[in-house]
């Protein structure tokens, strides 16, 4: 088992995507060089100025590449520190720059956060040489080497807790996203079957009576076509959609008339009113099943979340092209704001995305959240 998990450890590969290089981390550069030049000129007992100061730069600059090579970074201040310390060691003087060390904290870090699994057991063998040159060139009791050690393992453990965090939650995210696809996918299959069923049932009957009744033949063949072409432009839908298994359970599914059965009768907060307006005739199955989803969703996150709300208002308008559903509450979002980041809006957005429209949730200008969908009436994934 434990070779398993260091062979896993090993192999991890590096965190995808790492931030780029913004003006925070040239600040932060400037900040700790400017601090560490200054205790340099103004430090006693401390090795040669010239030295130290050409050390602060190797420590301090590689700041700005330690999430994309974090290894080399990690080597080069740790290897100049190693330089500095031996040579503190031959020479005699005390004494170290403090923002130095601080600079390869957080090289330590974001080596644990941003390294691949090689890249983290090469550095920490970087690092732990290093701090036991230190310790020769800065003698300490026993207490304070325990705490030296612990400080950078401290660092080390910090960045590789927040990188595991971030990989659960965008496995969290995948599975949110995949489950809204298999929820669609049920939809859409319904919708489907439906339509196949109709065709078959419409080509029986106009081979039966072809030879007797043509023109109801030719009525038939009408039905097929129209059936057939609503069958086309949900297959095309369907494309966008991955499954996640094959043995979910089918049942019809709501639509846009079902919306106002999410209103409530005013005894219950918050209380919920609906709105239906425009062309919202002939929709696309999977278009109506997904505005009655979203709504629900909506109503179902404002009772959670939005604290002190009474009124939830829904309001689905339908054009020539489109659906548009806004979901407004009055409640407040407390000190910290609601979440734009959960599971729940994640899978909405991922909802709509695949049937082609564009999803937006967030707070209003005077009280309150609106979510807000647009739809198209027909048109599959993007």
């Amino acid at each position: 088992m434990s070779t398993s998990a260091l062979r896993s450890l090993w192999a991890e590969p590096r965190p995808a995507d790492p931030p780029a290089r913004g003006p925070w981390d040239w600040a932060l550069v400037a900040v700790l060089l400017c601090w560490s030049v200054l205790e340099a000129v103004l430090g006693q007992d401390l090795a040669p100025r010239l030295l130290l100061l050409i050390a602060v730069v190797a420590v301090v600059a590689p700041l700005l590449w330690r999430r994309t090579h974090p290894l080399v970074a990690v080597a080069v201040a740790f290897g100049t520190l190693t330089v500095v310390d031996t040579v503190r060691i031959v020479t005699g003087p005390d004494g170290a720059l403090l923002t130095s060390v601080s600079a390869v904290l957080i090289l330590a870090y974001s080596l644990f956060r941003w390294g691949s699994g090689r890249e983290a057991a090469s550095g920490l063998g970087v690092i732990l040489v290093w701090l036991a040159i230190t310790l020769v060139a800065n003698p300490a009791s026993l207490v304070e080497a325990v705490a030296g050690y612990a400080f950078f393992l401290f660092a080390a453990a910090l960045g590789a807790a927040i990188r595991y965090r971030a990989k659960i939650r965008i496995r969290d995210i995948d599975q949110a996203k995949a489950r809204e696809r298999e929820q669609l996918a049920r939809e859409l299959h319904d919708t489907v079957a439906h339509h196949v069923s109709g065709i078959a049932i419409q080509a029986q009957a106009g081979r039966a009576i072809a030879a007797s009744h043509p023109e109801r033949a030719v009525e038939a063949l009408a039905v097929i076509e129209d059936a057939a072409s609503r069958t086309l432009t949900e297959l095309r839908a369907i494309v966008g959609v991955l499954r996640a298994s094959q043995d979910t359970e089918y049942a019809p599914q709501p639509g846009v008339a079902e919306v106002e059965q999410l209103a409530t009768d005013g005894q219950t907060r918050p209380c919920v009113e609906v709105t239906l307006s425009g062309e919202l005739d002939d929709l696309s199955p999977a278009v109506g099943a997904a505005i009655y989803r979203l709504a629900q969703e909506s109503i179902t996150n404002a009772r959670r979340h939005a604290r002190h709300a009474t009124q939830v208002t829904v309001a689905v308008t339908g054009d020539a092209d489109r659906v548009r559903l806004t979901v407004d509450d009055d409640g407040s979002s407390g000190a910290g704001g609601r979440a734009q980041a959960g599971y729940g809006l994640v899978g909405m957005r991922e909802r709509a995305s695949l049937l082609g429209g564009t999803f937006h949730a967030g707070p209003v200008a005077e009280r309150g959240w609106r979510v807000e969908a647009i739809l198209p009436r027909t048109r599959g994934p993007r």
